[in-house]
Formats: structure tokens, sequence, C-alpha cells
């Protein structure tokens, strides 16, 4: 754990927070005592990374309209990023995996990496609130961007987003509803909602990749070429 916290450039007062951060479902689950895993954290640390990313975006490129700034913390917060930002930090060597996963590659997989990631941010904004967290994020964002890198065509939740909001009375939810297979082999259902109607159904081996199918769906639904 002190080697990790050297290379998160942060010591926590509450280690049992970053152990927990570490912890896949799949290892938490074969302890057979309901023990606790990372995605709370992961949860948490969703929101606290887009709120850290927006609010460094819209500092420090005060020119660019609205549906850029989405676009380009599309690109930061999106499941490759976050799992380039893992192994910068050589993260999948401390995670705490099930047997299944581990002999199926889960300390290499993307969206294991990326999903724990964000729950070091969440453990790091419990421990030692936001401006720990922003110290720790920024580490990783780039001083400049590179537009021509940043496609919205690949990121089908940002180009959903910007056609819908051009409407403010509408909504988009994103709502997990099934998750089959086992811990090291999971298939996840999502369902993409405006409003109150269903209008994309997405599936794929991570929440955010089942995400982006579901808003796919929904984008050739409403006609628009993915």
């Amino acid at each position: 754990m002190e080697n990790l916290e050297v290379l998160l450039g942060y010591q926590y007062k509450n280690n049992s927070l970053l152990k927990v951060a570490l912890t896949h479902s799949s290892f938490a689950n074969e302890g057979k005592k309901g023990g606790k895993n990372n995605e709370r954290l992961e949860f948490l640390g969703d929101s606290v990374l887009s709120i850290i990313v927006a609010e460094h975006l819209f500092n420090h490129y005060k020119h660019l309209p609205e549906g850029e700034l989405t676009k380009y913390r599309a690109a930061l917060v999106c499941e490759k990023s976050l799992y380039q930002f893992a192994l910068q930090i050589n993260l999948g060597e401390y995670l705490l995996l099930g047997k299944g996963e581990e002999n199926t590659g889960g300390r290499t997989r993307p969206s294991i990496l990326a999903d724990a990631f964000e729950a070091i941010i969440a453990s790091i904004y419990l421990d030692g609130g936001l401006e720990q967290a922003r110290k720790f994020v920024l580490r990783f964002i780039p001083e400049t961007i590179d537009t021509n890198k940043v496609s919205v065509l690949s990121d089908y939740k940002t180009a959903l987003q910007e056609i819908i909001q051009k409407n403010k009375e509408e909504k988009i939810e994103y709502v997990l509803i099934k998750e089959l297979g086992p811990d090291h082999n999971k298939l996840f259902v999502v369902e993409v909602h405006l409003n109150s109607n269903v209008i994309g159904v997405g599936k794929g081996r991570s929440k955010k990749q089942a995400e982006q199918f579901a808003a796919k769906e929904a984008l050739e639904l409403m006609g628009y070429e993915t």
C-alpha cells in the first residue's frame, strides 16, 4: 500500500478507503461474507472526476463554446483515457481480484482499471477532500488538448447529449437493467431514457461500454449516422 501511495502522490489518513477502492467485486464475492467492493466508490468518483475536469476546461479554455467543452470533457473521462491514466500508476498490480478474474487477465482489462481509477479518485476525495482529489486528477490532464484527436463520433453519449440539450426541458438518463454472467465475464445491459421513454438499449462488458452502445442505438433510431 505504501508503494501505491507514493505513486498516487497522496498519503491516506484512513487506509481502509484505499483498500476498498482496490477491491473488485469478484474478490469481495469470493469471500462469501458480502465484503465491500469498489463499485460505490466508482459511482462517486465518476461524478468527482467530471466536476474537476469540467472546472479545469471551463477555466483554461475560455474561448470554447459549451458543445466543444462537452466534447473535450468526454474525451478526458472516457474509459480509454482512464485506462491510460491507471497504467501510468501501475494500478493493476495492486488490485484485489477473485480467482476467475485473475485468471482471465483482469489486471489489464481496461474496464476494470478505468473503474478502479475512478474509485481511487473517490477514496482520495472522501479521505482528503476535493482539493486533494483535484491535485491527483490534474496530474493526468494534458496542458493542452489536441483538438484533432478529439472526435465526438467515437463518443455516442456526447453526440446524443448535444442533440438533446438543444431542448432544455428534455432529460437523458442511463439505467442499468441487467447484469449477466459470472463476475469475471459480466455482460451489462443499459437503457437510455429520454424523460420516461426508452430510446435505446446497449450491451457491453462494462457499464460505460453498454451506455455508449445504448446511445448509439438511440442516435440510429433518431436517424443520425453513426
